[in-house]
């Protein structure tokens, strides 16, 4: 399988990678625009205007476009997210057309009428509703509110009830004019889908957009934090994070290594100490989470509302340890072997293979070979991942505590205190 790469005279940029053995192709539109780049007034915009494409165009109605990608047996869908927004279908070999054919219209043509604007307004305040139902995801947006606060890499994706009642017609029009521009997208396939046959589809629909942007991008500047909510809930969930390196930071990872060795398996040091010999919860776990110029560190457990403290100091302890000692040689092999068995894994799936293509293009500018990846991961030594979790301590921790009730807001005060910056 070979990667091909061609922009287009406007700049957009056109990649696949083919796998003549698949009888489907993964296709779709990833666009350099996501709720970071929303201003004040246009908190949750970015996940709304995606919700909107697919409400219909001049020339498709919304159930026309659900028919006319299920007449050819494909699936179409679209995800938001902090810097990107995808708009990404799965179709037989063969119909990449009729794909990239919708794709081109819902991003190009798409009315924003008002009666629909209404519908999906209300369809996005029960999805907030849900989220409001989930203490593991309110646990985890106080954390980034915390660590990156009054500043769009801290706010939620799907905005506020108050911020998706007030977002206009116009707004969303005035968004899709000034993000969606060709040098900020990049048309992704792997598959079955051959390159000569995509680059002819990108011209034919997208060959006439023209550049408009950039616009806004406010810098994400790491402060941390303590947030706690009172609602009750059967466990107390709490979150730890720390700033981490960016995914174009060198360190980037170790700190991926470093996550798998403090909570990415059953082998893990947290998973062993906090589980099995002290029976503090059922299941912990950490994550090494990046933007392109900041990133964030978290560890989440759930337990009951007496147990947080000793959890507390436990992740505190395992944490400086690792930045006083280091790791041992079997454990960081055994970190190695996890995160490259998952990448090799997930790089199966031609869905997340284009995911992938696109995504190092913006943020890279290039697709980084598989090979040179791994090796990346390979280089990293007891030092890096020692000096990564130092870093973790140089900064103040951000933290949130839900489902305490009242004690929450002691819980968290107790982690801040305990997770004070080391100098």
């Amino acid at each position: 399988m070979t990667v091909e790469i061609t922009r287009l005279g406007n700049g957009l940029t056109v990649v696949t990678e083919t796998a003549t053995h698949l009888e489907t192709s993964a296709l779709g539109m990833w666009v350099d625009a996501g709720a970071r780049h929303e201003r004040r007034d246009e908190h949750g915009l970015s996940h709304m205007l995606e919700h909107m494409a697919f409400k219909g165009t001049a020339t498709r109605s919304t159930q026309a476009i659900a028919e006319e990608i299920e007449a050819v047996g494909g699936e179409l869908n679209a995800a938001t997210g902090l810097e990107t927004t995808a708009y990404f279908a799965r179709v037989l070999k063969g119909d990449e057309g009729v794909a990239l054919g919708i794709v081109s219209d819902i991003l190009q043509n798409s009315t924003f009428a008002d009666e629909e604007l209404e519908k999906e307004r209300e369809v996005i305040l029960q999805e907030i509703a849900g989220t409001l139902d989930s203490p593991d995801d309110i646990a985890f947006d106080l954390v980034h509110d915390a660590a990156f606060p009054n500043q769009p890499a801290g706010r939620t994706i799907l905005g506020t009830p108050e911020s998706v009642k007030a977002i206009s017609r116009s707004q969303l029009k005035d968004f899709l004019a000034e993000r969606y521009h060709p040098r900020g997208m990049v048309l992704a396939g792997a598959g079955a889908i051959r390159h000569e046959d995509a680059v002819r589809h990108a011209e034919a629909l997208f060959g006439g957009l023209t550049n408009a942007g950039p616009g806004v991008e406010e810098a994400a500047a790491y402060a941390g934090g303590v947030r706690a909510s009172r609602r009750k809930f059967e466990q107390a969930h709490l979150v730890l994070g720390f700033e981490a390196p960016s995914y174009r930071d060198p360190a980037f990872f170790a700190a991926q290594v470093l996550s798998g060795l403090l909570g990415g398996g059953m082998s893990s040091r947290l998973f062993q100490e906090v589980r099995e010999r002290r029976g503090l919860c059922y299941a912990i776990y950490s994550t090494a989470w990046g933007l392109k110029d900041s990133g964030l560190f978290a560890v989440h457990a759930a337990t009951g509302a007496g147990m947080v403290g000793e959890l507390i100091d436990v992740v505190s302890d395992e944490i400086d340890r690792m930045a006083a000692t280091g790791p041992a040689e079997a454990e960081i092999q055994r970190a190695k072997a996890q995160l490259k068995a998952g990448l090799m894994m997930s790089l199966e799936s031609s869905s997340a293979r284009a995911e992938q293509m696109a995504r190092q293009i913006l943020l890279h500018g290039r697709v980084l070979d598989t090979s040179e990846i791994l090796a990346s991961v390979d280089r990293v030594t007891a030092l890096d991942i020692q000096n990564v979790a130092a870093m973790l301590r140089r900064k103040e921790a951000s933290v949130a505590v839900v489902g305490a009730g009242r004690k929450s807001d002691d819980l968290a005060a107790r982690a801040g205190e305990r997770l004070a910056r080391v100098a």
